[in-house]
C-alpha cells in the first residue's frame, strides 16, 4: 500500500522486517525485489507523489565554488519517484576493468568481481525499460546496429560499446500500482528520516527518526535498514546521526562523504571524417524492442593499462552550439531558446560568456537562413520526444560537414579532499545542510588528452579521419559546466578493509551489522558509465543477500 504519513491516525506502528529509505531508482528496485521474496517492506519516502517546493527546499545546501558545481537542489528531485523524474534515461554498464586493481588509479579497485554486479543487468534493464540487456554491439541481439564507420578496426580503439536509452522511465509513477498492491511493501510518502538511533554499542540501528513538514513524528524500527537516497544525501544523514559514534556513523576512518567523484565531460576538438557521409552513423537506432541504443568509441581496457588511462567514452557530437559560425539553423534555434530549456540541458547552451546583439543575430541568421532543416527538426523533435511515451534521447542533426566535436564522459580519480561535509545552514527539519566541495586532478586531464590521442591515432591508422584537439583549451573545455550530470559518486566507498572504505562488498555498513547502503555512494569508482544502471543492479543484488540473510534467520 501506499499512504501519506501525515494522513495516519494515532501513534501508528512503523515496524518492518526491512525499512528502506528513499524512494528513487535504487529504493523501488529494492522494495520490489524484496517483496517478492515475501519480505516485510516500510519503504519512506520524503517527497509527495507530486513535485513540492518547500519539500524540495530540503535539498539546498552551500557549494565551494559555484563555477565547479551546481546548487545542492539540482539534479536530483525529493519526491516519489526520486530523479528518475528528470533523469535522461542512459543505461550503461560499467566494465570489467572498472572492478580490478589499478596501480595508476589507487583507491577504485571494488571487493568483488564485476561479474556479481553483471548478472543482475538483464532484470535491471527491464525494470529501466531500456529494450534488450546486451551492451555489446557484436551480440545477435544487436544485429541492427549499423557501424560507426563501416569498416573500422582496430586494435587499439573500440566501437562496439553501447549506451541503451530507457523511456526514460519514472520508477514512481511506472511502478507505484506494482507496490500499492505488493502485500509486503508499505510505502509512507512525506516521510523525512533525520536521524539512525544506534544501539549503545554503535553495533546495530535501534530505530530511525522520522518527521514531515506538517510537524509530525515518529519512530521505526527494523531488522534491516537500508539506505537508498543518493550519493549525497546518504552521507549527510550518516554524518548527522553522531550522537553514538561522534564522527557519524561509520566514519570511523574519515571516509564518509569523502572521495566524491562525478565525471570529467565536455566537448572537445574537432574530427574531420574522409569517408562518404552515408558510411558514417553518428545517431541512434531502435532495437527490436523500441529502446535507442547508440555506440561509442572507446579505448581497448589492455591499451588502457599498458598506458595507465583511466576509462572513457567519446561520442560523435555536433559542433560548439555557441558559436554561430557552425551554420546550423536548429543549433542557433536552441541556443536562442536556451532559457527555456531545462536546467542540465540549458548548461551546455551557455558558455559562460556574455554574447552582444551580433552574436545573438549571427544565431537568428542561422535559423532564417535554415528553414527546412529548422523546420524538419521541429517536427521529428514534437512527434518522437515532446509527444512520445519513449522518448528520443538527444539533439541528433543530419551532418553535411562530416566534421564532428568527441562529446568526452571520462572516470574520474578519487580523492580525500573531493568532498561534502555537513555545512552551517539547517534546514525545516532542523538537519544541518550539506556543503560540497567537488575537486578534479591534473591527472584526470592527462588522462584525457591522452586518451584522445590514441583514439585520434587509430582513426586516422584506420582510414576514418584526423582528429585535432587544443591541449591548451582541453581543461577549459572539460570543466565548463562542472561536475556536469549529476553523478553523485564515492562518498561512502566500498572496500574489504574497514579503514579505507565505510562498507563491506555486501554494501553492509562496517560494524553496523544491519545497516546497508543502495547508492552510487558505495562505487568505489566512477567508470566512464553514467551509474542509474549500476545503481539499480546493485539494488538487486543487496535483495538477493537481504532475502538470504533472512530465510537463514527465520524471519524471511
Amino acid at each position: 500500500m501506499i499512504e501519506d504519513f501525515n494522513q495516519l491516525g494515532g501513534a501508528a506502528a512503523l515496524e518492518a522486517d526491512v525499512c528502506i529509505v528513499g524512494g528513487g531508482a535504487a529504493g523501488i528496485s529494492l522494495a520490489l525485489a524484496l517483496g517478492e521474496q515475501g519480505v516485510q517492506v516500510l519503504l519512506l519516502e520524503s517527497g509527495g507523489l507530486q513535485p513540492e517546493a518547500a519539500t524540495q527546499a530540503l535539498y539546498q545546501g552551500t557549494v565551494a565554488d559555484p563555477a565547479l558545481h551546481s546548487p545542492a537542489d539540482t539534479y536530483r528531485q525529493r519526491r516519489w519517484g526520486g530523479s528518475t523524474t528528470l533523469w535522461g534515461g542512459r543505461c550503461v554498464p560499467f566494465d570489467d576493468i572498472d572492478f580490478e586493481p589499478r596501480p595508476y588509479l589507487p583507491d577504485t579497485a571494488w571487493p568483488l568481481p564485476h561479474a556479481e554486479l553483471a548478472t543482475h543487468y538483464a532484470e535491471a534493464t527491464q525494470l529501466l525499460e531500456a529494450g534488450e540487456p546486451h551492451y555489446d554491439a557484436t551480440h545477435p541481439a544487436n544485429a541492427f546496429m549499423p557501424p560507426m564507420f563501416a569498416g573500422f578496426e582496430s586494435p587499439q580503439l573500440s566501437t562496439d560499446t553501447l549506451e541503451r536509452f530507457s523511456c526514460p522511465t519514472d520508477m514512481g509513477r511506472r511502478y507505484a500500482r506494482r507496490l500499492a498492491l505488493a502485500p509486503t511493501v508499505r510505502v509512507l510518502t512525506h516521510a523525512n528520516v533525520t536521524h539512525l538511533q544506534l544501539d549503545r554499542a554503535g553495533r546495530a540501528i535501534e530505530s530511525l527518526t522520522v518527521q514531515s513538514l506538517q510537524r509530525r513524528r515518529a519512530a521505526a524500527k527494523a531488522r534491516v535498514v537500508v539506505l537508498a537516497t543518493g550519493g549525497l544525501e546518504v552521507p549527510r544523514l550518516l554524518l548527522a546521526s553522531k550522537d553514538v559514534q561522534p564522527a557519524g556513523i561509520g566514519n570511523h576512518a574519515d571516509l564518509v562523504g569523502r572521495r566524491y567523484m562525478c565525471h570529467i565531460a565536455g566537448n572537445v576538438g574537432e574530427l574531420t571524417v574522409t569517408l562518404p557521409r552515408a558510411q558514417v552513423h553518428h545517431g541512434y537506432a531502435r532495437s527490436p524492442l523500441g529502446a535507442y541504443t547508440r555506440r561509442r568509441l572507446q579505448v581497448r581496457p589492455n591499451v588502457q593499462c599498458e598506458m595507465s588511462l583511466p576509462n572513457m567514452v567519446a561520442r560523435l557530437h555536433f559542433p560548439k552550439i555557441t558559436d554561430p559560425a557552425h551554420c546550423s539553423g536548429v543549433l542557433s534555434g536552441l541556443f536562442l531558446a536556451r532559457r527555456f530549456i531545462s536546467y542540465e540541458y540549458g548548461k551546455r547552451l551557455n558558455d559562460g560568456e556574455a554574447h552582444g546583439a551580433t552574436h545573438l543575430l549571427r544565431h537568428l541568421r542561422n535559423v532564417l537562413a535554415d528553414p527546412l532543416d529548422t523546420t524538419a527538426f521541429l517536427a521529428h523533435w514534437l512527434r518522437h520526444r515532446t509527444l512520445a511515451e519513449r522518448k528520443f534521447p538527444s539533439v541528433i542533426l543530419r551532418n553535411t560537414s562530416n566534421r564532428f566535436s568527441l562529446e568526452v564522459h571520462a572516470e574520474q580519480i578519487p580523492r580525500l579532499d573531493s568532498r561534502v561535509s555537513l555545512g552551517e545552514g539547517v534546514d525545516a527539519l532542523g538537519l544541518r545542510q550539506l556543503h560540497i566541495d567537488w575537486r578534479y586532478s591534473p591527472a584526470d586531464i592527462d588522462g584525457v588528452a591522452r586518451s584522445l590521442r590514441v583514439m585520434g591515432q587509430a582513426l586516422q591508422q584506420g582510414g576514418v579521419g584526423t582528429f585535432h584537439f587544443d591541449p591548451e583549451t582541453l581543461e577549459r573545455d572539460l570543466t565548463r559546466y562542472g561536475a556536469y550530470g549529476g553523478h553523485h559518486i564515492g562518498t561512502a566507498c566500498m572496500g574489504a578493509d574497514p579503514a579505507h572504505s565505510v562498507v563491506n562488498a555486501d554494501t553492509q555498513v562496517h560494524g553496523v551489522h544491519n545497516l546497508f547502503i543502495a547508492s552510487s555512494a558505495v562505487f568505489p569508482s566512477s567508470s566512464q558509465a553514467n551509474p542509474t544502471l549500476l545503481i539499480v543492479a546493485l539494488a538487486l543484488r543487496l535483495a538477493q543477500h537481504i532475502g538470504q540473510r533472512g530465510r537463514a534467520e527465520g524471519w524471511a
